[in-house]
């Protein structure tokens, strides 16, 4: 399928149009977030995208939206694009091939291209993730807007070859091989995009630090979808203090893939350290992936199973919060340079962060020292970090609230506006 074209909301007969014009306020973004078509032909999409689309309409007039188009079923939490709500209106949405083959990505990129050029002629203002090699779309619009002489933004959330870098050294042997070959390549293109950029809108201290030197003028930024009525309630905080105090045992959480960029099975070694030194806690895993199984026969083998729980991937956002929210402590082992969400989310629960040491963790949790960290890899330190803590129940007490107050300046609106605000004053 080389693309379609989804008007913002149906007319009255079930046909849907899109929209006219330029006007003087459009943003063109590409967002790599892939689109599924229901057996009635209605597009799905995930339900925080949803949100993002939303929040970019409320700082442009118009928006036009690229994304990659999947076959096949929705993953569970994609819903309606509906579900965008009025702001559907003023949105329209264009799906390229989702193309990571280089045979299905060379054979849609002439049409790609065209579709591309006529959507930035159409757009006031240019803004486009980036993050691959083949089938990257907003690479290859980057790439098009310079060759227009347009200015224009471009935004990643992880440094991508960096990370596939990682894994050449794990897992299967043809996905290994396959990252040795395109590492390279996808740093060679990471650069010629963003040194063409007039903004480099990068989310997090580890992706800036990677970044900002390849910028004419890069800038820090955070995609968040936490809302500020998410933020923990102060009585709830006050709890949370209170069970702290009273010796109750510490209750750890984390919420992601269960993949090896994220550390689960340095998770697991953290926890039988706890275990070995006689720390009463229980901790819960919410999410799945490719060492899902390991983690359970991990779990079985050390004996943790009265502990540990691992529910898989949960759907339902409220349950997530709800998690965060009643946790002490938010354990992550995260082994390649990212700026993971999952961590603001339990900052703005009051829930301290305790992992690997990171730029981006040690940059959200600096103001009010809400986190403590321990090199990539060293399980033992972390598990002693917080064996103390444990021991502690004063210290333990007062990080909860300092975990707060650093998650307090984040909420989706105003991290969409500071974005926006980015966007129309340098482009």
């Amino acid at each position: 399928m080389s693309g379609v074209a989804i008007a913002a909301a149906p007319a009255a007969d079930g046909a849907v149009q899109p929209l006219q014009g330029k006007g003087n306020d459009t943003l063109l973004i590409y967002a790599p977030v892939p689109l599924y078509t229901r057996p009635d032909g209605a597009l799905m999409l995930e339900e925080q995208a949803c949100n993002g689309l939303r929040l970019w309409a409320e700082n442009f007039e118009r928006l036009i939206v690229l994304m990659p188009l999947e076959a096949g079923a929705a993953p569970p939490n994609w819903v309606s694009l509906s579900n965008v709500g009025p702001e559907l209106d003023r949105i329209e949405v264009h799906a390229l091939p989702s193309a990571y083959r280089p045979d299905r990505f060379f054979s849609s990129l002439p049409e790609g291209r065209r579709r591309i050029r006529e959507l930035i002629d159409r757009a006031d203002y240019l803004s486009f993730a980036i993050g691959g090699l083949f089938g990257d779309w907003g690479a290859v619009a980057c790439r098009e807007a310079y060759a227009m002489g347009r200015p224009y933004a471009v935004w990643t959330d992880r440094v991508e070859s960096r990370v596939v870098r990682q894994t050449a050294d794990s897992g299967p042997f043809r996905a290994r091989m396959r990252a040795r070959l395109i590492h390279r390549p996808m740093a060679m293109l990471e650069k010629y995009v963003i040194r063409r950029a007039t903004l480099g809108l990068f989310h997090g201290r580890e992706t800036y630090d990677a970044y900002a030197p390849y910028c004419s003028q890069p800038q820090i930024v955070h995609d968040i979808h936490i809302a500020r009525a998410d933020h923990i309630e102060p009585a709830r905080l006050a709890q949370k203090i209170a069970d702290v105090r009273s010796g109750k045992a510490i209750r750890i959480c984390y919420v992601g893939r269960a993949e090896p960029m994220k550390g689960p099975l340095d998770w697991i070694d953290v926890l039988k350290g706890l275990a070995e030194r006689s720390i009463d806690f229980t901790a819960t895993w919410l999410g799945d992936g490719s060492q899902y199984d390991e983690m359970k026969d991990r779990v079985v083998r050390y004996g943790l199973g009265d502990r540990i729980r691992l529910p898989g991937h949960v759907a339902d956002r409220e349950t997530v919060l709800v998690a965060l929210r009643d946790s002490h402590l938010f354990l992550f082992c995260h082994r390649t340079p990212e700026s993971p969400r999952c961590l603001i989310e339990a900052l703005t629960s009051g829930c301290p962060i305790i992992g690997y040491d990171g730029a981006f963790a040690r940059d959200i949790a600096s103001v009010h020292g809400g986190g403590r960290f321990a090199a990539i890899g060293e399980t033992e330190a972390l598990a002693d970090i917080i064996a103390g803590l444990a021991g502690n129940r004063t210290e333990l007490a007062e990080l909860i609230p300092r975990a707060a107050e650093d998650g307090s300046p984040f909420d989706d609106v105003a991290v969409f506006r500071h974005r926006s605000m980015l966007i129309k004053e340098y482009l």
